[in-house]
């Protein structure tokens, strides 16, 4: 099997996504118990736009180990999308996968579900505004019984629709450029997300920093009201982009050669219709982004 594995990742990095397709799937069917091919093949139809396959793969992320996506023990039973009175949703991942995920939550309240949403505290008053109660994942929590829970990245499969209208509260217009040229430097990839010093700081010049220390917001919902009030964001892959597009702000997300699988293949989003998506044409070419930027952006 490592000969296969060593095929679909090495097609997969030469942008040969059919052939490790190919391979993924050849290895999911000699092994059909083991959770590495299906994951690795969720991404791939992810990003070709095959959701109902590609989440239905995604599922294998809590038997991988390199994700530490881990279920929760609790006293109530997982969710397998069957029709209850109550969800508590349970956070998972990093802070722009929440945010990415919270487009779900207002599908699963529409159905007359009494939805908690365990969150981590800075995306507390963020989220406040998708119908469902709102808990800090904070120190010990008296979690009170519901009939089901569910990993807040197992909605898209368990609701089965694929929702891209702006779920966070935006504003319409708006003056200024926000930009975001740097992640999480505690992020696996942030090295190759992340823009170095110098791409960095021309990307700063063309607008105001959103960095919370440099802003000085205490939360997710501090950045989100400066974002309100700006005409524009241009972030690199980070929770910002999901913030922006989230609230369906005009947003430019400048991407490696090799992006995340949530950002397709094309320059437009599946996730957030507002947002265009600028490459890397070579992996590593910051600058050439910024020129590709300054170009569509007019700035």
């Amino acid at each position: 099997m490592q000969a296969l594995f060593a095929k679909a990742a090495l097609a997969r990095r030469a942008g040969r996504y059919e052939e490790a397709e190919a391979a993924y799937r050849e290895w999911l069917a000699l092994e059909p118990e083991n959770p590495a091919p299906a994951y690795g093949l969720s991404h791939l139809l992810l990003a070709r736009g095959a959701f109902a396959e590609g989440w239905a793969m995604y599922e294998a992320r809590t038997e991988v180990p390199e994700t530490g996506v881990k279920k929760p023990r609790l006293s109530f039973p997982e969710w397998r999308g069957e029709p209850i009175r109550s969800l508590l949703i349970w956070p998972e991942q990093g802070f722009g996968d929440q945010i990415m995920f919270a487009r779900w939550v207002p599908e699963v309240v529409a159905r007359g579900v009494n939805v908690t949403l365990l969150t981590p505290p800075s995306l507390l008053r963020l989220f406040g505004d998708l119908g469902a109660a709102v808990m800090p994942a904070e120190g010990s929590v008296a979690i009170p019984r519901h009939d089901a829970w569910c990993l807040i990245g197992s909605l898209p499969h368990l609701v089965g629709t694929m929702p891209s209208a702006p779920y966070l509260k935006g504003s319409i217009g708006g003056r200024g450029v926000g930009v975001m040229p740097i992640g999480n430097p505690r992020q696996v990839n942030d090295a190759n997300r992340s823009m170095p010093l110098g791409t960095a700081d021309e990307l700063r010049q063309l607008g105001c920093d959103l960095a919370p220390q440099v802003t000085g917001a205490r939360d997710f919902e501090d950045t989100a009201e400066i974002i309100r009030g700006l005409a524009t964001v241009l972030t690199v892959d980070t929770s910002v982009a999901h913030l922006s597009g989230a609230m369906g702000k005009p947003t430019f997300v400048l991407l490696t050669h090799d992006a995340c699988w949530r950002w397709g293949s094309s320059d437009r989003s599946a996730l957030y219709p507002s947002a265009r998506l600028i490459r890397q044409p070579r992996p590593g070419d910051w600058e050439a982004v910024l020129r590709t930027l300054k170009g569509c952006a007019g700035l």
